[in-house]
C-alpha cells in the first residue's frame, strides 16, 4: 500500500510510525513544503521516500496533517488528483468547514473526514511519537458520504494501530472540541502571556514554578502557526466557550472580593467532580457526556 503523508510533523510523522509498525509492506512517502522537516522525516525513518504532488496519482491513502486553513485549499487539489479507489483522510482539529469545502466535489466519496484525539505540545518530525495514537478516539465525520469500500480501509488502519472510533457530525465535532480542546488551549496561553507580563525576572519563573503551574502552562508551547487558524475556524463556538469561562472568572473573583471563602470552598469542591470524570470514564464516555450537555 503506498501511503502519502501531507504534512511530516508530530501528529503526520507519529501515524506513520505506528502504521510502519504494524502494516510492514506499507510504503510511506512524504510531502511537506519544508525541505527541513522532509529530512528530519527521512533521517528518522517516518517516510521512505520524498514526494511531489505529481505523484499523488498512485497514492491508495493520503493521510492529511497539516494547518487546517491550509488544508482547506489542499483538500480539494488532492481528491483531484487521486484514482479513483485511493482513501483520503485527515487529521483537523475543525471539521465543519474543511466538510463544506469539499461536499460537492465530484470524489468527496474519496473523503474521510477525521480528527485524532492526540498529541502533545511539541511540533515537526522530531517530535514524533510511537504509540502516540494508541486506545486513543478517533472522530469520524460525515461517514456515510465516504465509499463503503473506503471505510473498511481506514478502519483497518485505524483498528491497527489502537485507535477507537467515533461517529459525529461536524457541527457538533466542532461544538464540543470548543470546550475540551480549545479553550484548554486559550486558557494555557493567557496563563503563560499573565506570567510573563507581571513576572519581569524569568529566573524567578524557573525557580519558583511548581509542577503544577508546569502542567498548566504546558499548552502555550504549542504551535501558533497551527492554533491561530483553528481558533479561526472555530471562531463562534471559541468565542461562545470563552464567554461562559470569563463569566465563571469574574464569579469567583466577586466570591473572593467580598470575602465569601465559604461559596469559594463549595465552588472548587463542585468542580473536584471533574477528576471522577476524567478518572472514572474513558475518552469517548466524556463526549457522549458533552453531547448530552453535561
Amino acid at each position: 500500500m503506498n501511503v502519502f503523508l501531507i504534512g511530516t510533523g508530530l501528529i503526520g510523522g507519529s501515524f506513520a510510525l505506528d502504521l510502519k509498525s504494524v502494516m510492514k509492506r506499507a510504503r510511506i512517502f512524504g510531502i511537506d513544503q519544508s525541505e527541513k522537516h522532509l529530512d528530519e522525516a527521512l533521517e528518522n525513518g517516518l517516510i521512505d521516500e520524498r514526494a511531489e504532488w505529481e505523484d499523488l496519482p498512485k497514492a491508495d491513502f493520503v493521510y492529511l496533517a497539516i494547518p487546517v486553513d491550509a488544508s482547506l485549499k489542499v483538500l480539494p487539489e488532492i481528491l483531484d488528483l487521486v484514482k479513483d479507489d485511493c482513501l483520503v483522510t485527515d487529521a483537523g482539529s475543525t471539521k465543519e468547514q474543511l466538510c463544506k469545502t469539499v461536499e460537492g466535489h465530484p470524489k468527496r466519496r474519496n473523503y474521510l473526514a477525521g480528527h485524532p484525539i492526540a498529541g502533545t505540545e511539541f511540533s515537526g518530525p522530531s517530535a514524533a511519537l510511537h504509540g502516540l495514537f494508541r486506545n486513543k478516539t478517533n472522530i469520524i465525520c460525515e461517514v456515510e458520504k465516504t465509499a463503503f469500500k473506503l471505510q473498511e480501509r481506514a478502519l483497518e488502519v485505524f483498528n491497527a494501530i489502537g485507535m477507537r472510533i467515533r461517529y459525529m457530525d461536524p457541527a457538533s465535532h466542532d461544538r464540543h472540541i470548543a470546550y475540551v480542546s480549545h479553550l484548554s488551549h486559550i486558557s494555557s496561553f493567557m496563563l503563560g502571556k499573565t506570567v510573563l507580563e507581571k513576572e519581569k525576572n524569568e529566573r524567578d519563573i524557573f525557580d519558583l514554578a511548581g509542577s503544577g503551574f508546569a502542567s498548566t502552562v504546558r499548552l502555550a508551547k504549542s504551535s501558533p502557526a497551527m492554533w491561530t487558524p483553528i481558533f479561526n475556524q472555530n471562531k463562534k463556538n471559541v468565542l461562545e466557550t470563552l464567554d461562559e469561562y470569563i463569566s465563571n472568572l469574574q464569579q469567583f473573583r466577586d466570591l473572593m472580593e467580598n470575602d465569601n471563602f465559604e461559596e469559594v470552598y463549595n465552588e472548587m469542591e463542585k468542580t473536584n467532580h471533574i477528576k471522577d470524570v476524567l478518572n472514572g470514564i474513558t475518552q469517548d464516555e466524556q463526549l457522549k457526556l458533552l453531547e448530552n450537555g453535561k
